[in-house]
């Protein structure tokens, strides 16, 4: 299972040393300016909070651009064997530091001339799978459908229902909107519904737009359960899966994470909705979708 660290507080983050904190402040402006999603900074801010707050309390707070190959290595050996991080986070870590490094040598050349990057000079761990990976009868995930269905979870059900039918990554499925489910968006004789292009994984803010697919007679059971249940709610949303607490927002990523902890404990096995786009593919087959 996948291991959480609670490493940073706001107390310890303020103690950050202010040389490290500007540099922070400076690269972030930087990845805004070119435009990098708030999904991709926010991951890069957390990393490197992580490093400059063991840098705080192992490290001696010491400025980034005088760490050695010995600092990292130390940072490294703690993520690894205190942390207890996989090694795919461990490489993920060390990869926001060498981008901050490639940042200072690239703009920030005239302050720091005899500045280089470091940070890969120090091996990596070898990468070793940390989690087993979940492959799912269709029996399973059916029965997964029925229990949710009975327990009136239809908002679950729509949610797995729309990952099993459609393919699409945990926070691409927050992005659907409830016309893309109408009959203008019917398209391969009334088997799939084609959305509007929706964002969908990629650089930049808008990353890459993309019609998405979806199984129409499979899903749309699911579909209408979850409507009817927000109609007797009194919700209303042009979001499929609006936040509960602003309706004009969609759902937040880390609900989903909650869900699939939830549809865990029914399937005696770990979940993650990552499982479902390996189904998608044999469905969309066993439908006869062509591949183009």
């Amino acid at each position: 299972k996948t291991k959480k660290n609670f490493i940073t507080s706001p107390e310890l983050i303020a103690q950050i040393n202010p040389e490290n904190k500007q540099l922070i402040d400076d690269y972030i402006s930087y990845l805004r300016s070119i435009q990098r999603s708030e999904t991709t900074i926010g991951a890069y801010m957390n990393d490197l909070h992580i490093a400059f707050v063991w840098n705080i309390q192992f490290n001696g707070n010491k400025p980034f651009i005088e760490w050695t190959k010995r600092n990292v290595v130390a940072y490294q050996n703690w993520l690894l064997n205190n942390n207890e991080n996989s090694p795919a986070r461990v490489k993920r870590l060390k990869a926001s530091l060498s981008s901050l490094s490639n940042y200072i040598c690239n703009v920030l050349d005239d302050e720091y001339p005899n500045f280089r990057n470091i940070i890969n000079k120090v091996e990596s761990p070898v990468n070793t799978p940390v989690r087993e990976k979940s492959v799912f009868t269709e029996e399973q995930i059916d029965g997964l459908l029925d229990k949710l269905v009975e327990n009136k979870m239809y908002d679950k059900a729509c949610a797995l229902a729309l990952a099993l039918y459609s393919g699409r990554r945990k926070s691409e499925l927050l992005r659907f909107k409830v016309s893309d489910f109408d009959d203008n968006h019917l398209t391969c004789e009334g088997a799939l519904y084609k959305s509007d292009p929706i964002k969908t994984k990629g650089r930049g803010v808008h990353g890459k737009m993309l019609e998405c697919f979806c199984l129409a007679k499979k899903f749309k059971p699911y579909f209408d359960m979850w409507m009817a249940a927000r109609e007797a709610a009194g919700v209303e949303s042009e979001w499929l899966f609006p936040n509960p607490g602003n309706p004009n927002e969609q759902m937040r990523v880390s609900t989903l994470n909650n869900w699939a902890i939830i549809f865990s404990r029914y399937l005696g096995m770990d979940f993650y909705w990552h499982s479902m786009r390996h189904m998608t593919v044999t469905n969309f087959k066993r439908f006869g979708i062509p591949d183009t």
